[in-house]
């Protein structure tokens, strides 16, 4: 009971509806429309927002508290593809550029994915470590750059540093917008602290839920949008996208645990190891391999297994957490 509580409890909360608006507007074919220059601006804030709140904790905390767990999410993030290739490969027939791309996909994490998560087991009063948004900026990069390796053929030996997508790949995992603000601002956290945090609270907290609830009713509109490519991807892809999360977030969440995280901090482990980029994987695989087929990774990303972690995944890693910690 206790899990279907859970659930109900997660999908009536007022982010995971606008979801659902979202979803709903795109199938029905309302002329609702997000922006461009919008999208781009919400991205940005939640970004910033949960990076600067994040280094502020980690000030708090101190790096004694932090550097093992992150330092476990940082490996967990970077072998993710390592073995996720494979399976795509011989299981899914998939090409050794779509295999790759889809590895970077699912190593990489869902920053919105993680907030909701934060959100969930902020509503059923929960504790967690306020500074499990390091795991989310060490776990972003390593794992685009692994998966386009693979991608560019390093299992078989064709593989160069020279590449030309390579580098792009090593540019946009370092430099790239959701990795340089996400980072950034961890660190302008943890320089300022507490009294930084209490100059600029107005702005990053209190407007935070309005925000990501906008955020995710275009997530929605997005994911509704891709609705129809699931016929595209096949069965195998639509099973990867739900059998992945729950491997790799089970994977987490006993991670999590055995580097000291409470049930709640394992469960936003799990949550970021169960989850897919759509956002910065995306536009570093795009130059990376331009012969990936980006219907695969963003259908598999974003119709699939986001929907199925904000709604079921988040509870599930969460039940896991506490059977660990009994």
């Amino acid at each position: 009971m206790d899990f279907i509580t859970a659930i109900q409890s997660n999908l009536l909360s007022p982010a995971v509806l606008f979801f659902v608006l979202g979803v709903f507007a795109a199938v029905s074919r309302s002329d609702l429309k997000f922006p461009e220059a919008l999208y781009s601006t919400l991205t940005i804030y939640l970004l910033t927002a949960i990076g600067f709140k994040g280094g502020v904790a980690i000030n708090e905390a101190g790096i004694g508290a932090v550097w093992l767990p992150a330092l476990a999410a940082m490996l967990l993030g970077s072998v993710i593809p390592l073995w996720t290739y494979p399976v795509l490969r011989k299981l899914g027939k998939f090409s050794i550029a779509d295999a790759g791309a889809i590895a970077a996909h699912y190593g990489s994490v869902s920053a919105v994915t993680f907030i909701a998560a934060t959100n969930f087991l902020k509503s059923i009063n929960e504790p967690f470590e306020s500074y499990a948004t390091a795991f989310l900026a060490v776990m972003e990069s390593p794992a685009i750059i692994v998966g386009v390796i693979l991608g560019k053929g390093a299992l078989g030996g064709k593989f160069s540093f020279s590449d030309q997508g390579v580098r792009h790949a090593l540019r946009d995992a370092v430099f790239g917008k959701g990795v340089l603000l996400l980072v950034g601002a961890l660190l302008i956290g943890a320089v300022c602290g507490k009294r930084g945090m209490a100059s600029v609270e107005g702005f990053f907290v209190t407007p935070f839920q309005g925000v990501l609830a906008l955020f995710l009713m275009e997530m929605g509109m997005v994911a509704g949008r891709r609705i129809g490519d699931l016929k595209k991807v096949g069965a195998f892809l639509l099973l990867f996208g739900i059998t992945a999360p729950l491997v790799h977030g089970s994977i987490g969440v006993l991670i999590g645990s055995w580097a000291g995280l409470s049930a709640g901090g394992a469960t936003l482990l799990g949550v970021l190891a169960g989850s897919a980029s759509y956002i910065a994987a995306p536009a570093a695989v795009r130059l990376s391999l331009p012969d990936a087929n980006p219907a695969y990774s963003l259908t598999a990303a974003l119709a699939i297994t986001f929907p199925f972690n904000i709604t079921v995944g988040i509870p599930l890693f969460f039940e896991i957490a506490k059977l660990i910690h009994a």
